[in-house]
């Protein structure tokens, strides 16, 4: 349920007004807007009597019950985009944000080296994997505490912000450096995890699970904002289709889609999707075409000798010329990079 409220209301009455549902047991979000602002209340409302509301306070413009479950990630109760910022870093509100990195931690040097190169290239955000979840037991897992150090390093010697990617709720000690804490694939409905990471002051980047729809992804960023923390970034990274040419299939309708269902900033990642290395700059060029608000690119020194996912991370190089492809196209968009 949602009520709209009049322009001009004071913050002491808005504060008022959702104190009164809140000892009743309901949450509350307050969703201000450039053409109004809203409270929405989270709980079984059932029983309360929209109309009784409206009638009898006067900072309430009018109410209307939302029939989607994802109150607090959908836009009927926050029509405005979520912009959020990380560093100099923007995803959302008309940027267009490159994160990159090597799928995994592996030494000091190849962390140093990429970061730094990366950096130099554009990009945004460093990323990298210190604890990785493989299908197989017998592959590498990454460095843990050894590699989110190698990271810090990183993040102090070329100031870009960091991101990976969280296991379970009992690494998140861990991550007191890492700027954007990454809920990966498998993880997209670990409800416990998605709880907890609701509670820390830290954005968080959910990625779509292999075989979830869109309404699962975003009732999966609602646990996340129901506890707590409004900084979701979505990025859709593929989904597992009948197709085996590639690793995954990117669904960029769906990132559209989301898009118009939720404010909250939405992001594509090529290389997972694609699974394969030609096809990672023409699916990063297709995301920037449909309007998404960023993507996430695996990148190393030395793709042929890296402990994970080498077929579709890039080479130095190779993502430099992306880069500058990107560039030329975003600032040709009217958008910032």
């Amino acid at each position: 349920m949602v009520f709209i409220l009049e322009n001009g209301v004071s913050i002491e009455a808005v504060t008022a007004f959702r104190k009164e549902f809140e000892d009743a047991g309901f949450s509350t979000i307050y969703a201000p807007g450039t053409e109004h602002t809203a409270i929405c209340l989270l709980g079984n409302t059932a029983a309360v009597d929209m109309d009784t509301i409206v009638a009898t306070h006067p900072i309430v413009a009018y109410g209307r019950r939302v029939t989607e479950q994802y109150k607090a990630a959908g836009r009927t109760v926050h029509p405005d985009d979520t912009v959020i910022r990380v560093g100099n870093a923007q995803f959302g509100g008309g940027a267009f944000t490159v994160i990159a990195g090597p799928c995994s931690v592996e030494n000091e040097e190849q962390i140093q080296l990429v970061a730094e190169s990366v950096k130099k290239s554009g990009a945004k955000v460093f990323r990298g994997g210190a604890f990785k979840p493989r299908t197989s037991p017998y592959s590498f897992q990454g460095l843990g505490t050894e590699g989110l150090s190698l990271l810090s390093h990183a993040k102090k010697q070329t100031g870009l912000p960091l991101i990976s990617e969280v296991m379970n709720q009992t690494q998140l000690p861990l991550f007191e450096d890492v700027d954007i804490i990454q809920i990966g694939a498998r993880n997209m409905q670990n409800f416990d995890l998605l709880k907890e990471v609701g509670k820390i002051g830290k954005p968080v980047l959910l990625k779509r699970g292999l075989c979830n729809t869109l309404e699962e992804f975003l009732m999966s960023a609602e646990y996340i904002m129901a506890s707590g923390n409004e900084q979701v970034i979505l990025c859709e990274r593929g989904i597992r289709t009948f197709e085996t040419a590639t690793r995954n299939t990117l669904d960029l309708a769906g990132a559209v889609l989301l898009k118009e269902k939720s404010h909250l900033p939405v992001i594509v990642d090529p290389s997972h999707a694609a699974g394969i290395r030609s096809l990672v700059a023409p699916m990063t060029r297709a995301a920037i075409a449909v309007g998404v608000d960023g993507v996430m690119i695996e990148t190393h020194n030395n793709p042929a000798k890296a402990l994970c996912d080498g077929a579709q991370s890039l080479d130095l190089e190779q993502f430099d010329t992306l880069m500058q492809d990107i560039k030329r196209r975003v600032e040709f968009e009217g958008r910032s990079l």
